[in-house]
Parts: C-alpha cells; structure tokens; sequence
C-alpha cells in the first residue's frame, strides 16, 4: 500500500509563460517543477490568420528538461473579428492548417485556445470551432486544451455586471461540449474581483469551490484543471481628468506581482491581514489620505488551493502566470517525474 501511495499521480502543474523576462527566468528556475508550460505565442485574426511563434530560448530549455508544450492562440481582432472567423469556414480552415504546421515544425504536444469576450450568442459556433480543431489536431496526435471563463450556476443571474458577464464572458462556454471534445479544461478560476470590480480576492477560496463543483457536474475530473492565480491586484484612486477634459470617477486596479506587493507592504508599513473564509492575503495603507486596497495570494494561499486540486484528485491545475508568484509556491510542488 506505501509503494502504491508513493506512485500516485501528482496533479499537472500547468504554468502560463508571459513574454516579460521575469516569467522566462521564473521558468528556467524552476523547470524541473513545471509539468506543462503554455507560453502566449500565438494570435488569430478574422480571416484565419496565424501570427506568432515560439521563444527559441525557451523552447529549447523545455525540450532540454522534456516539459511539454502547449502554446496559446488568442484572438488579435477583437470580438467582431473573432465571430466573424466563428462563421467562415474557410478562415477556420487556415487557422487549423497554420496550427498543424507549427505543432510539426516545433514539435509542440499541442495547443490551447483562450478565446475571451466573446458574445454568448456565439456559443454554438464556439462549440463547432473546438470539435473541428480537436478532431484536426487528434488526427496528427496533438492536443487541445480550453481555458475558459468559470460560468456557475449555468446562467445570467440577477444583477446587471452579472448579466454583462454571461453575454461576454461566460456564456458562450457550452462547459459539457467542450469537455467532450478537448483534451483538458483549464478552469479560470481567477479574476473574481478585478478592475471592474469594487476590490475584493482575486479567487476566494469558498467561490472557486462553487465555481468547481458546477464544473465537476459536466466535465470528468480527468480532464479538468483548476484555474490558480499567482498575481495580485491593487486598487486606488486614479486621475478623475479624462483625455479629453471631462471628469469622472477613475477607481484604478492594477496588476501586482510578488516582487512589487511583497515590498509595498513593507514600504507603507501595511498590517498584511489573512482572510480565514476566502483564503487569500490582503492589506491597505493610506496615500494623500485615501485607501489603496491590494488583495494578493501567496505561498500560503496556493498551498491550500493546491489541496483543493488533490482533494477532489483534478486533472491538476493551471497557474497564471509564471514570473508573478511568491517565490515560496515552488516549496509546495514537488519535481515533475517524467
């Protein structure tokens, strides 16, 4: 029973890569205890065509250490552009063809789509797009992973940011047909609060688990990988004087990585608090007598989201972005065995 138990399956430690030189370092650091890495190599436009290309750097330091790879492709034209290219077989068909030569040339395991801010009522051709690429990709022995919006409880809800949310942002993800034609779902379980947002956790602990029960109700454990924020955001008061002369009010929230929210903690002498219920590390200070908020998860928060992926024995998880965390994450995984 000790053998059987020290031969348990780690979960995937999938770790996003960034074109900033802190995520390339962060990776080279601590390639050994990356399972999969999905670099933001690649963008499609409207008629299906492909730009990008790998980082040779860091490519070859992944084939060095056998860490699978698994680029993204994004949309570069916007929504319009994007359900435009939803509806044009043959622009489809440029972006798999482009897809297929580039997994061959630079042997990747595959790609991954994060499409974003797509309108819901695309969710059908959304759909059709995956099963075509997956079935392409299948065929040449490539994957195709997802990520995707967290979309629980499967509908608009009751407020207005809500319903903005699923027209734009969750409703287009039909989650039980995505899971029956990728090879992994990445569940974006971050960005509950951002700069849209009055400020609040980056990925609560009690929302992720609502947002991954929902998940678990349509897509099986193995193919399901749990969204883990290593960045923090910081809101303040920003310049209430538009371009253009006008004003408003200008509440900012910004991205803030460890080596920025670890320091300003110290700089403005900040109380760092934990939250027991959302499982996450925040403070405030005061600057020209106005608060500024930074919610920002750390080893201790990734430690206990990392629990949660063993708990209900996921796929594994999915970690935006390399280069941002808490320099102690690394203390919590173990190396890949490959």
């Amino acid at each position: 029973m000790a053998c059987g138990a020290a031969m348990a399956q780690q979960p995937e430690a999938l770790f996003y890569l960034i074109g900033m030189q802190k995520s390339v370092n962060s990776f080279v650091a601590h390639v050994d205890k990356v399972g999969l890495l999905v670099p933001t190599w690649y963008g499609v436009d409207s008629q299906g065509l492909v730009n990008g290309g790998p980082n040779q750097y860091v490519l070859d330091i992944a084939t060095q250490h056998r860490v699978p790879v698994e680029p993204i492709i994004s949309m570069s034209s916007g929504r319009d552009g994007f359900h435009t290219l939803l509806h044009d077989e043959v622009a489809k068909q440029h972006m798999i063809e482009s897809m297929l030569q580039q997994a061959q040339q630079y042997r990747y395991a595959g790609f991954q789509f994060d499409f974003e801010s797509i309108s819901w009522t695309d969710r059908d051709a959304f759909t059709l797009l995956v099963k075509q690429t997956a079935e392409a990709l299948h065929k040449h022995g490539f994957k195709l992973s997802i990520a995707m919006v967290p979309n629980a409880p499967g509908h608009a809800g009751q407020g207005r940011f809500s319903k903005w949310m699923w027209q734009y942002w969750r409703g287009v993800y039909d989650l039980a047909a995505l899971g029956k034609y990728a090879d992994l779902i990445c569940l974006m379980t971050y960005d509950q609060h951002t700069r849209w947002t009055a400020p609040g956790p980056v990925d609560g602990l009690p929302w992720m688990l609502e947002q991954l029960k929902y998940a678990l109700t349509l897509v099986p454990r193995q193919k399901l990988s749990l969204g883990i924020a290593l960045y923090g955001y910081h809101w303040y008061t920003g310049n209430p004087v538009r371009d253009d002369g006008s004003e408003a009010s200008n509440i900012q929230a910004s991205y803030i990585d460890a080596d920025e929210s670890f320091p300003l903690a110290q700089e403005q002498h900040a109380d760092v608090q934990w939250d027991s219920v959302d499982h996450e590390s925040w403070y405030y200070f005061y600057r020209d007598d106005m608060r500024e908020w930074v919610f920002r998860p750390d080893a201790r928060s990734f430690a206990d989201r990392y629990a949660l992926v063993k708990q209900y024995d996921l796929e594994g998880f999915c970690a935006w972005v390399i280069g941002a965390e808490d320099p102690k994450v690394w203390d919590e995984l173990p190396v890949v065995q490959r």
